[in-house]
C-alpha cells in the first residue's frame, strides 16, 4: 500500500484535522478543507469528518467527493439525513443541505478538478485506488449548500 493510501486508511491521522476546526481555527486550512458535521444515520449522535473541497461554486456552495464511495459512513449518512453543518475558511458550524449527485455530474465535476490540479489529482487517483483495491473506484459527489444568513 502506497503512502498516501496509508494516511487515507488511518484512522488517527485523518481525524487529526477535526479538534483544530472545532476549536476556531479552521481557517488555518484557507478553504481548502472542511469540517463536515453530520448526524449517525442509526444512532442519530453527531459526527464528524474533514473533507477537501472539490471546488467552489460559490461562497455558500461547495462540492465534495467521497472517495471511498458510497458507502463511506458519511455519505450514507447525509443521504439518511442531509441537514449538517459545515466549518469552512473563517465560517464555522454553517447549517448546510447537502445534495447528493448522480454519476455524470459526480464525474464531470471530478473531471474538472483533474484538470485543475492534475498532479494532486494523480496522487490522490492512486491513493484511492490502493486504498480501496478498486482499479477505477466510483467517486460520488456531494454539492453543499451553506446557509447565507451565516
Amino acid at each position: 500500500m502506497d503512502l498516501g493510501a496509508s494516511f487515507l486508511t488511518t484512522r488517527w491521522a485523518v481525524r487529526l484535522p477535526i479538534p483544530i476546526f472545532r476549536a476556531g481555527f479552521g481557517f488555518l486550512f484557507g478553504g481548502r478543507l472542511l469540517l463536515l458535521e453530520h448526524r449517525g444515520r442509526v444512532s442519530g449522535g453527531r459526527r464528524y469528518v474533514v473533507l477537501e473541497a472539490v471546488d467552489r461554486e460559490s461562497p455558500d456552495t461547495v462540492v465534495v467527493a467521497s472517495g471511498f464511495g458510497p458507502t463511506a459512513q458519511w455519505y450514507r449518512n447525509l443521504e439518511a439525513e442531509p441537514r449538517c453543518g459545515v466549518s469552512i475558511g473563517a465560517r464555522t458550524r454553517v447549517p448546510a443541505r447537502a445534495e447528493l449527485l448522480g454519476p455524470a455530474e459526480s464525474a464531470a465535476l471530478l473531471a474538472r478538478y483533474a484538470a485543475r490540479h492534475p498532479k494532486a489529482w494523480a496522487v490522490l487517483r492512486d491513493s484511492i485506488a490502493a486504498a480501496t483495491g478498486e482499479r477505477d473506484p466510483e467517486i460520488p459527489m456531494v454539492r453543499l449548500h451553506l446557509d447565507p444568513r451565516t
